[in-house]
């Protein structure tokens, strides 16, 4: 949820699930585990499964702020692939955290909770969301391996050409790691490792290369978007000019620029 209040007030209430907010401006009052606290723009909320807690604008002005709940067998089930060996469920016993780092790492993952976001790209910002928020501000963390580990070449390649089987896929961290024959951490490590990117840039770059492919043939855009594996063209169009530079239209306004009076003559 994303949302500004200025007079509503939230009773006291609970979830079954760890949450997890950002307050992106204006200031919050709440009471949690009978203590009041107030979160001021850019810092996090971190509220405990059944953690009782109120809400409501300090002041005013009001607050805006975003909230992602997460169930708990998620984030154990992470930590405990991460650490290498099941843990128990962490805690966090100040619901409020003062970290720039975190802030953001939630705002990305909320965002592509929201927006048409590749199911790679979601699990990964969520796996990283959660492993940042027990090593930086759990006050009970399980444990977590200190290192990275090994890295294996093979698995790394393994992934690659699943990856590379089928761009367009919207395929999610446990099911690329279940054809690769391992857990999604190690697919996450040892792919970094061997290619210095996240398996969903990887594909984001593939996606990005066949629509490309598409656009210069004489693809409409919308239409090179959808077989490449883009949410629509927005999608397309945003990732296209931050790795290229240009947009898909100019792109394809260049490369029909140079191919078009050749096919005229020909026709003539």
């Amino acid at each position: 949820m994303h949302a500004h209040f200025e007079r509503h007030v939230y009773h006291r209430h609970s979830h079954d699930a760890y949450s997890f907010g950002v307050t992106d401006a204006g200031r919050q009052a709440f009471t949690c585990r009978g203590s009041g606290y107030t979160s001021a723009g850019g810092m996090v909320m971190a509220f405990n499964p059944d953690d009782p807690h109120d809400g409501r604008a300090a002041d005013e002005l009001g607050f805006t702020y975003r909230i992602v709940h997460i169930g708990p067998e998620l984030v154990t089930g992470a930590l405990s692939q991460a650490g290498g060996r099941p843990g128990g469920p962490p805690l966090f016993a100040e619901p409020v955290v003062r970290d720039p780092a975190l802030a953001a790492g939630l705002r990305r993952l909320h965002g592509a909770l929201l927006a048409p976001s590749p199911a790679l790209v979601r699990d990964e910002l969520l796996d990283s969301v959660v492993l940042a928020m027990v090593r930086r501000a759990a006050t009970r963390p399980p444990y977590l391996a200190g290192g990275p580990g090994r890295r294996s070449v093979a698995l790394a390649r393994r992934v690659r050409e699943l990856l590379r089987d089928d761009p367009a896929r919207d395929v999610g961290a446990d099911a690329l790691a279940a054809a690769a024959g391992a857990d999604r951490f190690a697919v996450y490590r040892a792919f970094r490792a061997a290619y210095g990117m996240a398996p969903s840039d990887y594909q984001r770059q593939l996606r990005l290369r066949n629509a490309r492919r598409l656009i210069a043939a004489g693809t409409p855009i919308s239409e090179a978007a959808a077989r490449a594996g883009f949410a629509d063209q927005s999608h397309l169009t945003r990732w296209f000019q931050r790795v290229y530079g240009i947009t898909p239209g100019m792109f394809q306004t260049a490369a029909g620029g140079a191919e078009i009076p050749v096919a005229a003559k020909r026709s003539q």
